[in-house]
């Protein structure tokens, strides 16, 4: 496996550098991890007007939810709205579509083994259980016998 995919690049050492480090010294350095999570601040006390939810369940026209602070609430869902009406007239190729097909199954899976012929397996616990059950059948049938 290769340590270095970037042969050329300027961590290297090759390429001229007198103040680049060696590299067993840089193998072994440590680099602080950069956060990259983006913190969303007051966006989560944030509510979505009524009349948008009315604009988005068909209620109510565009134009009368397009005015003021529900403005871009509006764009949002209306970009949202044409990024999902793109997805859904993407064709799969035809390459993908009969690759997918020819790794489908042509039958319908058949149980290899009837279910009397399979292995049995049976747990300490259901094996407890059973030897519990029999007991009490044989003192209950004991006693029945001895009563009659």
């Amino acid at each position: 496996m290769h340590d270095n995919l970037n042969p050329g690049s300027p961590r290297d050492g090759r390429d001229g550098h007198k103040g680049s480090a060696p590299k067993n010294q840089r193998d072994h350095e440590v680099r602080p991890v950069v956060e990259r999570e983006v913190p969303l601040g007051q966006q989560a006390d944030r509510v979505l007007a009524s009349t948008v939810h009315a604009w988005l369940d068909g209620e109510l026209p565009e134009a009368a939810v397009r005015k003021g602070e529900t403005a871009r609430d509006v764009e949002f869902w209306r970009g949202v709205n044409d990024q999902m009406e793109r997805a859904r007239r993407l064709r799969t190729p035809e390459h993908v579509e009969a690759q997918i097909m020819a790794a489908l199954p042509h039958h319908a899976p058949a149980v290899i083994t009837p279910w009397w012929s399979r292995e049995f397996v049976i747990t300490p616990m259901t094996a407890v259980s059973v030897a519990a059950a029999l007991i009490t059948l044989t003192i209950l049938a004991t006693v029945a016998f001895i009563a009659s």
